[in-house]
């Protein structure tokens, strides 16, 4: 019976991955009907080989931040991973959004051989939780500086709208996490005692890293200089596609269109972070073809770097297996 529910399994899987990348090719179908495709073919051609291969160096370098990052949040929880595992974990994650839903479905990958290498699989859990919680938090350090530098570039019910989402992403958090509690709290009466150590453990660990705000404030403020480098980045494809925007503009609009790929729609939020930066930058005169050219130059990036991760992965894989074999 086994054997038989695993292909059925595996079916269904890349069948939801084939509905994914479906839906993401239908959202930028849908762009390129409402937009002049000449002028967009134009502005991609516009970008220097070159350039594109810098952008992705940058790119990778600041994941490779990512990954002292993510090391230091989860080590703090108690995890005991090193650098090589480290990096296993990350390069592996950000190779698997690639093939799973949103920008966090990478999240699954970097658990997995984080827990299998970890002695404490639940500190890795809950410093991957953590880390994951100060990502958001430096995105909306993005958006809030963005709003606080536009005081009068900003349409006032644009202004009211983003303060409004954002009020509500902060209100869906905060009920989000009361909700889990409470679905804890059930469990934990329910469960049987080998389900009960597993929870404690896991609190056990948030409290580690809620001991140490140190190490809080330090992969906030990383977080945030890692996000904003990949705005930048953005900002850079973005004027050799010919859209040269303040850089506050940026800053209010791109760290809401990342948020807005976290939905699980497409694959990897290709196409929803498009078409949310396309309405976002739009009240700034910002021509829509520009706007989806810099977008499609920067899931180039994206998809060519979690190739890249994934190849980095595999390697340390490879050399991690040698050396527990020799």
């Amino acid at each position: 019976m086994k054997g038989a529910r695993q292909p059925v399994s595996s079916t269904r899987g890349w069948l939801f991955i084939a509905l994914r990348w479906a839906a993401a090719l239908l959202v930028l179908a849908v762009l390129f009907h409402f937009l002049p495709f000449a002028t967009l073919r134009t502005a991609i051609a516009r970008i220097p080989p070159a350039r594109f291969l810098i952008i992705l160096f940058l790119y990778l370098c600041a994941h490779c931040v990512g990954v002292l990052k993510w090391r230091m949040v989860v080590n703090a929880a108690g995890a005991s991973l090193d650098l090589a595992t480290s990096a296993q974990c990350y390069f592996g994650g950000l190779f698997g959004t690639l093939f799973l839903p949103s920008i966090v479905g990478g999240d699954a990958i970097r658990l997995a051989v984080g827990l299998q290498n970890s002695p404490r699989p639940a500190a890795v859990l809950a410093g991957n939780l953590a880390d994951r919680l100060l990502d958001v938090a430096a995105q909306a350090t993005l958006v809030t500086i963005g709003l606080s530098l536009l005081p009068g570039s900003l349409p006032l019910a644009w202004r009211e709208r983003a303060i409004h989402y954002l009020l509500l992403l902060v209100a869906a958090g905060l009920a989000g996490l009361a909700l889990l509690y409470a679905i804890c709290r059930v469990v934990v009466k329910r469960s049987s005692w080998k389900l009960r150590r597993l929870i404690v453990r896991l609190r056990f660990a948030l409290r580690s890293v809620k001991r140490r705000p140190v190490v809080l404030i330090a992969g906030w403020l990383t977080g945030t200089l890692i996000q904003f480098t990949f705005l930048v980045l953005t900002a850079l494809l973005a004027i050799s596609c010919g859209l040269t925007l303040p850089l506050r503009v940026w800053l209010f609009a791109w760290p809401l269109a990342k948020l807005a790929a976290v939905l699980p729609l497409t694959q990897g939020g290709i196409g929803v972070r498009e078409a949310a930066l396309v309405a976002l930058l739009s009240p700034f005169g910002a021509p829509g073809a520009l706007v989806l050219a810099a977008g499609l130059v920067w899931e180039g990036i994206v998809i060519f770097g979690g190739l890249i991760a994934g190849l980095f992965a595999l390697i340390l894989r490879q050399f991690s297996s040698s050396e527990k074999t020799s």
